[in-house]
């Protein structure tokens, strides 16, 4: 029933910082029964060419031209006079008002970050207005499964300063129990990782995501250090912890050519690096490669899943940018098993769970999906719950923006208590979510 109290009475924009030390965009939403909720936008460092575009200032001598008063003033001067006055829960509507206010295919006008943030903030608003979790309000009131953190530990690429190719290596503490039994296996292997690379003398300084960013002899190098430290922490690789790799592979093709030169290994073919990962399968226990190929490497990505996909997860985050128009032609042409999922890289909450939607009729798994410059706002962590896919990225085990998503889920299983669910999501048929779940959006 329609509440005049649950109308929007304002809404306010404000630049902060994200973990980068770069400008970003927080949203503040505030109802006629004055409640206030508010939103901060993460940005991303390895992007893919068919994101939703994320508008700067392109002042040099401010903030280096990153600023996003622009966006802000947009928000506050065109945004909020069109959205005063509608009901907060009614979100699809507010996210097409959005999407038709900026008229372009990929939020070129208006930017998707300046979208993104009033998208969010109007969800987190109607979700207290409801006087519902978020979790609840966007997955119904049995949204109840808490994801397996994926968890980026080693880094390398755009997301570190060193010789290591592939950008991220990651622990998914898989024989866990339940979800803050999966994060204290992830934070002791983090911690006894730390000890090894010190007794080797490595550097144990971190990446953008909170993962350690040593200098290795090799990218193989880093998949022996996380078996040993699993094992100094009193694991089991395989049964209580395995391996998930994002070699972010766009970030090293050129002219067809797959060039592995931070690390000193050469050029590659589709094909040789396909091969590569299935060496490394059989050799590590691998059960995740997300971005193994280029973005635009569509026949590679067919190949490599069907060579690999009845053994691992196949993601697609580049090929894909959570756009329902890729995801699609990847579903036709069989080009991964699973999708990795970015409300920054479509810009509202509606179209993000369009692309949901799009890979439970498929049967294909999906990853609820941080970026690498964040912000302390969980929004994604409820997200996750309510999507109910069972997986999250959202970083290593230190810095406080990445800490902060996994506390949140701790509150969220604390909160359900027994109803909680926690399964292995690479068991047969264990990522996939229950696909019959009414939403609200």
């Amino acid at each position: 029933m329609y509440q005049r109290n649950r109308e929007i009475a304002a809404i306010h924009a404000l630049e902060i910082l994200d973990s980068r030390g770069n400008p970003t965009v927080r949203v503040y939403i505030t109802l006629v029964g004055g409640i206030v909720e508010s939103a901060s936008v993460p940005s991303g460092a390895s992007t893919g060419e068919n994101e939703a575009v994320e508008l700067r200032d392109g002042d040099r001598q401010r903030y280096g031209g990153k600023g996003v008063q622009k966006v802000v003033a947009t928000i506050n001067n065109v945004i909020e006079p069109r959205l005063r006055g509608i009901d907060v829960m009614r979100q699809a509507e507010i996210d097409r008002l959005l999407i038709d206010l900026d008229g372009t295919p990929n939020k070129a006008r208006l930017g998707a970050n300046t979208i993104l943030g009033v998208s969010m903030a109007a969800a987190g608003a109607a979700a207290v207005a409801a006087e519902l979790p978020l979790y609840s309000y966007l997955g119904g009131l049995g949204a109840r499964r808490l994801p397996m953190p994926m968890m980026n530990v080693l880094n390398g690429g755009k997301h570190a300063d060193n010789n290591v190719d592939f950008q991220e290596f990651m622990i998914v503490p898989i024989g866990a129990p339940r979800f803050s039994e999966a994060l204290r296996y992830g934070a002791e292997t983090f911690h006894a990782l730390k000890a090894l690379l010190e007794k080797k003398g490595y550097s144990t300084a971190v990446g953008d995501e909170g993962g350690f960013a040593p200098s290795l002899p090799s990218n193989e190098t880093a998949c022996e250090l996380l078996v040993a430290a699993i094992e100094a922490a009193g694991y089991r690789p395989g049964q209580d912890i395995a391996l998930a790799l994002d070699p972010a592979a766009t970030s090293f093709y050129a002219n067809q050519v797959y060039d592995l030169t931070k690390s000193g290994q050469g050029p590659k073919t589709s094909a040789e690096l396909t091969g590569l990962y299935d060496a490394w399968i059989a050799k590590f226990p691998i059960v995740s490669i997300e971005d193994g190929l280029a973005e635009t490497d569509w026949e590679g990505f067919r190949a490599q899943t069907a060579l690999l996909g009845d053994r691992i997860q196949v993601v697609g985050d580049d090929i894909y940018v959570t756009n329902t128009k890729y995801i699609r032609r990847g579903i036709a042409e069989q080009s991964t098993n699973a999708v990795l999922i970015k409300l920054n890289q479509i810009g509202t909450v509606t179209e993000t769970i369009e692309a949901i939607e799009l890979c439970r009729a498929a049967k294909w798994r999906f990853v609820i999906s941080h970026r690498s410059a964040e912000t302390e706002d969980t929004f994604m962590a409820d997200f996750a719950v309510a999507m109910s896919g069972g997986q999250i990225k959202t970083g290593s085990l230190c810095r406080g923006e990445r800490i902060a998503k996994y506390n949140r889920l701790l509150e969220i299983e604390a909160e359900l208590g027994t109803a909680a669910l926690f399964t292995n999501p690479y068991a047969t048929g264990g990522a996939l979510a229950d696909s019959s779940r009414k939403r609200r959006l």
